[in-house]
């Protein structure tokens, strides 16, 4: 990583810093447990009404005409999407909290996207599957349990209803909340 002077990799390093110096100061680190059937907002977060923006300096546009989805690994019927095969699906609605690692939540977020069940639905994964690795544009990964993926409230998400559309500032076309 070090001998990588792209911009992908000054990204990383840059985030992969950050978390080590945050981890160190042991930040965000409440000592508490909530119960989230009692407690909406979890110990240390604070409410919030806008959308803040946690950023590294880099936030990339993505022209549509460029934007792709693209599944395979571990799935029978691999696929490739532009942003408009991506929007010519079935779009699904759903209400959901965001609770961010740095902190803030927003409550009664209403998002629209493609759900998820319905991508897996195409790509059928194999029994073998465990996890959904997920990469960004710019770099960024994070996996999730494919139990978890596939959730009925989970969406790949174009539009927050309070907005019109994700932008840059947030994500790169697409988010995945769910309720």
């Amino acid at each position: 990583m070090a001998d990588d002077t792209s911009l992908v990799g000054k990204v990383k390093q840059k985030l992969i810093e950050t978390k080590q110096k945050w981890a160190g100061e042991g930040r965000l680190l409440t000592g508490e447990s909530g119960d989230a059937a009692v407690d909406r907002l979890p110990p240390g977060q604070r409410e919030v009404q806008n959308w803040p923006v946690l950023d590294l300096g880099v936030q990339p546009e993505v022209p549509t005409a460029k934007w792709r989805l693209d599944v395979g690994g571990l799935v029978e019927a691999p696929l490739s999407w532009s942003w408009t095969d991506f929007k010519a699906q079935s779009q699904a609605t759903i209400v959901s909290d965001i609770h961010c690692v740095t902190a803030w939540s927003r409550f009664n977020n209403t998002w629209e996207g493609v759900a998820t069940r319905h991508l897996l639905s195409l790509v059928r994964p194999k029994p073998e599957a465990r996890f959904v690795i997920q990469h960004g544009y710019d770099g960024y990964s994070t996996n999730v349990p494919l139990e978890a993926f596939a959730g009925e409230d989970v969406l790949l998400a174009t539009r927050d209803r309070k907005s019109t559309r994700l932008n840059s500032s947030h994500v790169s076309e697409s988010r995945m909340p769910s309720s």
